[in-house]
């Protein structure tokens, strides 16, 4: 089949059905969750997938995965990437089935997923993890960043919570938070999520953060240089200056959304270089969905640096990214982390 032009591909119609890719992910992982409940010892991982080790969790999530890419797939050609599968390739064949299909060219979207972001808090019911989306309209090859039409991270939320949050978006049309009940998914709230104006400089949550052992020292001194600076040029109280390690990208990003976060920087392959032993990064996969999201919520959000973010949506490439929850906050505190970058060694 002939490669399609963006102009030509509808974008539409794909928000509901990334829904129901989200819907199906949830509610594996709540079953997989509940046969774990008492397990002796902690989760242990199963596999090495194509981006991360593989849990049970991320099993359960991607056998649904791919029951529903077989039901998107009867209905027309796509490419898919999860973490564990990589990228693949399917469309419809005669008699209802689907087929796997030898490329990218074939006229339809290329959708990037990781079911679960946030794993292992998950497991130990900390904290919520977050299924993070990513679309693509057709292209003959893997696509980048800067192709998504559409983003859609939506909450796997802890046992105790009644409820759970989707944050959708589509390029150049603005963000939306939806709120729905967790038993039967009933839509509760639904309204534009808009970034708020304030560049404060105190008083909220701006975290580095810090996954990797080998690199907490020296993101510790970058952290202590930037607040210090922070301090010294702007007058902030950094004993109002908070921190919060999550452990998702996709999670940071929503925060980041919401205005909970005033600014978080991932720097981890900015820095790996600089220290020895082995570093985890963010990859593609885990915030590609929700890097859309946050900047047509409003936010602010670029490389290490400071330039233009953008990457492959593959399952290798080091990810680092900074944001700030809005664009006057950006324009503040861009500067005193390039100069604390500057002088971390």
């Amino acid at each position: 089949m002939s490669h399609l032009p963006h102009h030509d591909f509808d974008a539409g119609p794909w928000t509901g059905r990334l829904g129901r890719l989200a819907e199906a992910i949830r509610r594996a992982a709540e079953a997989q969750l509940g046969a774990a409940a008492g397990e002796q010892g902690g989760p242990r991982p199963v596999a090495q997938g194509v981006g991360d080790v593989t849990y049970a969790l991320d099993r359960a999530t991607e056998t649904a995965v791919e029951g529903i890419l077989d039901e998107l797939a009867s209905e027309g050609p796509l490419s898919l990437f999860t973490e564990d599968a990589g990228w693949r390739h399917r469309g419809p064949s005669p008699g209802g089935a689907t087929a796997d299909l030898d490329g990218f060219d074939h006229g339809g979207p290329r959708i990037v997923i990781d079911p679960v972001d946030g794993t292992r808090n998950l497991m130990a019911d900390l904290r919520s993890a977050w299924t993070v989306i990513g679309l693509a309209p057709p292209g003959r090859g893997e696509p980048r960043l800067a192709e998504l039409e559409l983003g859609l991270v939506s909450e796997l939320p802890d046992s105790r919570a009644a409820r759970f949050r989707t944050l959708s978006a589509r390029r150049g049309a603005g963000a939306r938070l939806t709120l729905r009940d967790r038993a039967d998914g009933a839509t509760l709230e639904d309204s534009s999520l808009v970034a708020d104006a304030d560049d404060r400089v105190d008083h909220g949550y701006f975290s580095f953060f810090r996954y990797t052992p080998a690199l907490r020292p020296l993101l510790g001194r970058l952290e202590a240089s930037f607040f210090s600076i922070l301090a010294e040029e702007e007058g902030a109280d950094t004993r109002h200056c908070f921190e919060d390690q999550y452990i998702s990208n996709g999670g940071q990003l929503v925060l980041l959304s919401l205005g909970t976060y005033r600014f978080v920087a991932d720097l981890r392959a900015q820095l790996a270089a600089r220290v020895e032993g082995p570093v985890t990064t963010a990859k593609p996969y885990d915030c590609a969905g929700a890097l859309l999201v946050a900047r047509e919520a409003g936010c602010v959000v670029t490389a290490a640096d400071g330039a233009q973010l953008d990457f492959p949506l593959d399952g290798s490439t080091p990810v680092s990214f900074v944001g700030y929850a809005n664009a006057t906050t950006a324009a503040r505190l861009g500067p005193h982390l390039a100069r604390a970058l500057e002088g971390a060694n």
